[in-house]
């Protein structure tokens, strides 16, 4: 099963690399991180680069394509190439997925309309511009596209997608091998479950944080 997952400046690492670490366990599995163009690219934080080992034109056809968010996301949203072979990329694949604000740019591509999906909870309603139906959700299952929540939801995300193609046994084994097991220190991970002064003080600063990322990337 060949699995291509989009990298590009900006992104968030954990979108990428979380979901990678548990569908590079199915047999079978040829994970290959496609950029642009081959080379490093620059994580949102700016410390640290991920190889784009292929360009987007040595991979025109996988099983999976697999969309990670970030700050970057509103540049690649603009760049017509890249939505062009994501447009190709899903025609052909048998299950499209992103992570946090990976969504958006899936929509940008014009593969959500009409669809439930899901994004980070401070984008959330920035699907309807694609026509897409906001789902407030871990993650969301529409045919074959599979959207995830914010960062750590990718994890979750590509349990499900490594379930639904190997079966639950086999995801509940690689879940096991990762020892995943989320016991989080605070029950503040979902704007549900935090302080709603912490929901409004992060929701605040959100926007200027990605801004003061992507101008240190000189962007």
């Amino acid at each position: 099963m060949k699995i291509a997952i989009l990298i590009y400046d900006g992104m968030t690492a954990l979108d990428a690399v979380g979901p990678y670490e548990v569908l590079a366990q199915l047999r079978g599995a040829e994970v290959s991180f496609v950029g642009r163009r081959q080379g490093l690219v620059t994580c949102d934080t700016g410390a640290l680069k991920l190889l784009a080992e292929k360009s987007i034109d040595e991979v025109p056809l996988a099983d999976v394509v697999l969309v990670p968010g970030g700050p970057g996301d509103e540049r690649v949203r603009a760049d017509e190439r890249l939505l062009s072979w994501l447009r190709a990329m899903h025609a052909g694949s048998r299950w499209t997925a992103s992570v946090c604000t990976g969504s958006l740019i899936l929509g940008a591509a014009g593969v959500l309309e009409g669809l439930e999906a899901t994004t980070h909870w401070l984008r959330l309603d920035a699907l309807a511009e694609y026509g897409a139906k906001p789902v407030a959700a871990r993650f969301v299952e529409a045919g074959k596209v599979i959207t995830a929540a914010g960062v750590s939801a990718g994890i979750d995300m590509a349990l499900h997608l490594a379930a639904r193609e190997a079966g639950e046994r086999v995801a509940q084994a690689i879940q096991l091998s990762l020892e995943y097991d989320p016991q989080p220190p605070f029950a503040s991970g979902s704007p549900d479950k935090a302080p709603e002064a912490l929901v409004e003080a992060v929701g605040g600063a959100f926007d200027g944080i990605m801004a003061e990322r992507m101008a240190k990337l000189g962007s």
